[in-house]
């Protein structure tokens, strides 16, 4: 893994607007960059023409030099807009080492947002705590992605996830679809995230779901500790690590598999993250996701 990419190096940078732009500044250096073509101001290219193509796009100079039908081709820019929703209930607070799963959702969206305003997308943040929901509405200029990092830097986990309120009206947006990625340790008591999930998904918009985990979760290894207590709800538990690690793990599988499962029956994209690792895949699945509304 590159160093520039090492998550712990870029969360140990307070500034997130250093740390995004580093990240995917590297990042953008290991990928072969592409443009989408379509109508616009700069010219890129010819193609033959194809039946169904728009007429106003025949390069009349060339037929006549050429006697063939030329569509002319030029990079545009496909602005949409991108909502991030962040999962802030207290059970983000989860440590593994010396960072939280909060930090690491912070890094995460920080280098998205950076990365989508380079592409000239509108960007919004809504984020889940306590019972109730902040929203900064999606708009495109660098002095809303500061404004948007400065709300990522005071995020404090609290509470537990936001109920169902009026997530439609906030989510309609205007008429063409938007993507909306979600950054959630996906731990709920009463099916809040998928009731949430379910109400987005009725509005048709593209959706993108990071599971957060920590290293020690999955493996049940945290050194020793022996009580576990909830960070919602305040319960304790006595367990034996290495006697429970088996089962645990178990049960766990089934439960990813499981949500899994939940998510590619509501056609989401779906990816867990664990939070020692690079940001280089989610970057990926980010432009892949992006691109299905910009084409």
């Amino acid at each position: 893994m590159s160093k520039l990419l090492d998550p712990k190096i870029l969360m140990a940078i307070k500034d997130l607007n250093l740390s995004a732009k580093t990240t995917v500044d590297g990042f953008m250096n290991g990928i072969n960059k592409s443009v989408i073509k379509g109508q616009g101001l700069e010219f890129s290219q010819y193609r033959s023409y194809q039946p169904g193509d728009d007429l106003r796009s025949l390069d009349w100079k060339m037929f006549a030099r050429s006697d063939r039908y030329y569509i002319r081709e030029s990079e545009v820019e496909t602005n949409i807009s991108i909502r991030f929703l962040v999962d802030a209930s207290a059970s983000m607070n989860h440590h593994d080492g010396d960072f939280t799963k909060i930090e690491y959702a912070k890094y995460l969206v920080a280098s998205l947002a950076y990365l989508a305003n380079l592409q000239g997308d509108a960007i919004g943040l809504y984020v889940f705590k306590d019972a109730d929901l902040f929203a900064m509405a999606a708009k495109q200029d660098y002095q809303h992605l500061s404004r948007l990092f400065f709300q990522l830097e005071q995020l404090k986990p609290a509470g537990s996830f936001t109920q169902p309120i009026h997530y439609k009206a906030l989510f309609t947006g205007a008429q063409k679809r938007e993507l909306l990625v979600f950054v959630t340790d996906v731990y709920q008591s009463n099916a809040e995230i998928f009731d949430l999930l379910d109400t987005l998904n009725s509005l048709r918009h593209e959706i993108v779901v990071f599971h957060l985990l920590a290293r020690n979760e999955v493996e049940l290894d945290f050194k020793g500790y022996t009580t576990f207590e909830d960070l919602e709800t305040g319960a304790t538990v006595q367990i034996d690590q290495v006697k429970a690690r088996k089962h645990y793990q178990e049960n766990l599988n089934r439960f990813l598999e499981e949500t899994r499962m939940k998510m590619l029956d509501r056609k989401i994209y779906y990816r867990t993250l664990i939070t020692d690792q690079a940001l280089d895949q989610a970057l990926r699945d980010f432009l892949k996701q992006r691109n299905k509304l910009s084409i």
